[in-house]
Formats: C-alpha cells, sequence, structure tokens
C-alpha cells in the first residue's frame, strides 16, 4: 500500500498523532491488544498502521491481511446490495413490504400496558421497504430484549435451533407483532437481515452468492464472507471483551468464533467478516460515488439518494431512537437508507462535514466517509463492545486536525 501524505493533501506529521495516541493510551496500557487504521483522500492513501497483536495469546502481530469481525459494518454492505435491486426497477421504496412477504399482510402492533399485557392493534400504515432500510420497521428482535414482545419472539427463535435462515426467521416474524407503528420510531435490531431476505426474494439467489457475484467480485473483496474458511484461520484475529479497570479478556463461543464453519444464517445486520483492504475497496466505490477501478456497482444518484437523511421532518436519531443504541451516537445524526448521515460538526459536536456517513461494528470497527473532502476512514480492532472507549470521536478529530490544503 503506498503511503502519499502530501499527494493527498495531508500532513505527515501531523497524522503520526493518530499512531502515538492509539500506541500510549490503548496499546501500551493493555486496553486494546491491537488495531489497523487506514485514512484515504482523494484517492491516496494518506496514511495506513497495523498496531500491536491480532492475537494477544498466540503474539501475533498484526498482519495486512488479518481478518476481522465486521458485525453491523455488515449492513451498508448488504443495504448496497438491496439498492442494486431497486436501480432495476425490482422495487420502489414505498412499496410495503408484505408485496414481497405475503405471510406479513396481517402483521399487527403490539400495545404493551403496564402489567405487560399486549393488546394488537393495525399498524397506522403498512410497514414499507425505506423502513426496512433504516430500522423504522417496528419489528421485535433488537439487541436488548426490554419488553414482552421482544422476549417473546426471542423464546421462539431459540425454539427454532441453530440451523435457522432468513427465511424460517421471516417466517417467524410473521407471528409475532410489531413493537411501534412503522415510521414512528428507529430502533436497531432485525432490520437489516430482512434486507438481506428481500435481496434473495427479489433476486432468486441466496444471499451470500448474491454478494459475491454483484459486489464482492466487483469490488476485488476476496476475503470477506459469512464464514473463514480452513485455509484462512491463522489469519482470523482473536476477539476481546472490554473489562473495567482490568486487561480485555478473550472471548470464545459462537458471538466470537462461529465464523469458523459455514453459517446456515447469513444475518445481513452482523454476520460478515473482513479485511482492511477489503473494507477500503468498499469505501473507496462510496467514495466515487458507485464506482471502483472503472466498475460501476451503484449508481452515483442511488448513492445520493441512500445518503441523505430520510428521518421524517428532518429529525434525528436524539428524537426518535429508541432502546438507547447505535453504531453511531444520536446527536445530530440522521439515518439514511443503510447509513447513519451526519448532520453538521454543529449538530453533532464532531469535526467533519455535514452529509458524511458513516457506521461500525459491534467489536469497535467504525469507517466514515466524508464527501466534501474526498475522504474516508476505515478502522479495525476487535475490542467488543464498541461503545468500551471513544475511538471513533478521538479518531475522527485526528484525522481532521491533518488535512493541510
Amino acid at each position: 500500500m503506498k503511503i502519499e501524505p502530501d499527494a493527498a493533501g495531508m500532513d505527515e506529521a501531523r497524522l503520526e498523532r493518530i499512531t502515538e495516541h492509539f500506541t500510549k493510551r490503548y496499546l501500551d496500557t493493555g486496553k486494546m491488544v491491537g488495531c489497523q487504521i487506514t485514512v484515504v483522500r482523494g484517492g491516496h492513501v494518506a496514511f495506513h498502521s497495523s498496531l500491536g497483536l491480532m492475537d494477544r495469546e498466540r503474539d501475533k502481530p498484526m498482519a495486512e491481511d488479518t481478518i476481522f469481525r465486521i458485525y453491523s459494518m455488515t449492513k451498508p454492505i448488504a443495504s448496497v446490495a438491496l439498492m442494486q435491486l431497486y436501480e432495476r426497477g425490482m422495487f420502489q421504496l414505498l412499496d410495503p413490504v408484505s408485496r414481497y412477504i405475503p405471510e406479513w399482510r396481517e402483521l399487527k402492533v403490539g400495545v404493551v400496558d403496564e402489567d405487560d399485557h399486549i393488546t394488537l392493534v393495525k399498524p397506522d400504515r403498512p410497514m414499507n421497504v425505506r423502513d426496512v432500510l433504516m430500522h423504522t420497521t417496528g419489528l421485535p428482535g433488537g439487541i436488548f430484549a426490554d419488553n414482552p414482545i421482544d422476549a417473546g419472539f426471542a423464546e421462539a427463535r431459540a425454539a427454532l435451533g441453530s440451523e435457522q435462515t432468513l427465511a424460517s426467521v421471516t417466517a417467524l416474524l410473521a407471528e409475532h407483532p410489531l413493537k411501534f407503528h412503522p415510521g414512528s420510531h428507529w430502533n436497531y435490531g432485525l432490520s437489516t437481515d430482512i434486507v438481506g431476505r428481500l435481496v434473495e426474494i427479489l433476486s432468486g439467489q441466496r444471499f451470500d452468492q448474491y454478494l459475491e457475484r454483484e459486489l464482492f467480485e466487483p469490488l476485488g473483496m476476496t476475503d470477506t464472507s459469512f464464514s473463514v474458511p480452513e485455509s484462512k484461520a491463522d489469519r482470523f484475529a482473536a476477539c476481546y471483551e472490554y473489562r473495567p479497570a482490568n486487561t480485555p479478556r478473550l472471548m470464545e463461543g459462537p458471538f466470537a468464533m462461529g465464523y469458523l464453519k459455514p453459517r446456515s444464517y447469513l444475518s445481513g445486520a452482523g454476520g460478515l467478516v473482513s479485511t482492511t483492504h477489503d473494507y477500503v475497496a468498499f469505501c473507496q466505490m462510496l467514495a466515487n460515488w458507485g464506482q471502483l477501478d472503472g466498475r460501476r456497482v451503484l449508481g452515483r444518484k442511488t448513492l445520493e439518494l441512500m445518503t441523505v437523511n430520510h428521518l421524517p421532518g428532518g429529525a434525528t436519531l436524539q428524537d426518535l431512537a429508541l432502546g438507547g443504541f447505535g453504531e453511531a451516537g444520536f446527536e445530530g445524526v440522521g439515518f439514511g437508507l443503510g447509513f447513519a448521515v451526519g448532520q453538521g460538526p454543529a449538530a453533532t459536536t464532531f469535526a467533519g462535514s455535514p452529509g458524511d456517513f458513516y457506521w461500525g461494528g459491534a467489536a469497535s470497527t467504525a469507517f466514515w466517509v466524508d464527501p466534501v473532502e474526498d475522504l474516508f476512514v476505515v478502522f479495525m480492532t476487535q475490542l467488543f463492545p464498541s461503545v468500551a472507549y471513544p475511538f471513533r470521536a478521538q479518531l475522527r478529530a485526528l484525522v481532521n486536525q491533518a488535512i493541510d490544503d
């Protein structure tokens, strides 16, 4: 990877503050095991660094081809895939989802009283495809089962066993009420899994096969997949869990290690693994408004549609979010079709530009694209949860202070 800070219009010495910050504050103190950071501006790599270890227990240094769990950074990829089918005239954003998932035609909204009794009512309007891309569906299955609707769905889903598929979970959702009227709130949960199911229904292909053919192969994303094959297992980073006032704990179990065999549930919400190289290719395509190295995978106007705030009345996540969690903060943050959309530095209190778009993953990975500066950043690490430390806000300040033109 050729590093050209001058060609990118960035100050090399000031960029080195990134290395100093993450080394002294997080690696030397043992708070983080390792990370990989790439800054690209104007198509030139301004900064790239692999710091620390990919596996503390095996004393393996962070490598250029390290494979990371990207969890919710799967969501923008899934959303781009569905919008490719929009470009082919296969649906409209305001189409009711039940047009494509007929078993959802009779979905009701559950109204929960203070005794946790659920009364079913007709939705104010049908759930549409835009809701699915925006987390405004009202579907149960959020990160926290904090009401009886979520809890009832979680219990029924557990009974499906380990061989779940997008089709089987979609069918199960038909038997459970929505948590709110579609479009009335934003709630982080299963919506992007339904994005993946819609890709399957509309394309007639399994979700992973569609992604490979229409996105990964054209963009050269050779290490992005729903599982890690045995031939690549030695490149798979260890995943760690934050412990207050202590070093991170190695994570085991299916959440961290379920990727080492083929998976039946192809989660559009959080199922992919990837490398910095591959996600840089995806972000460069976004920064180029839909094309990379002469191969266009999405139209410019489609991406413009995806990266404006679609929340009603120009609202922010702070206004509409339920559950208290997302991967991008809430203050001054709108939401488009698969991306958080910053409403400008005064609104977000972060250095940046109005209209920058971004997301992150549960193991603290993150990316953002700033179209005004023709800049994007990819941050890879494996520390759960993503709110353990303010990596993302700190990195924004460190990158933007180095712009030098």
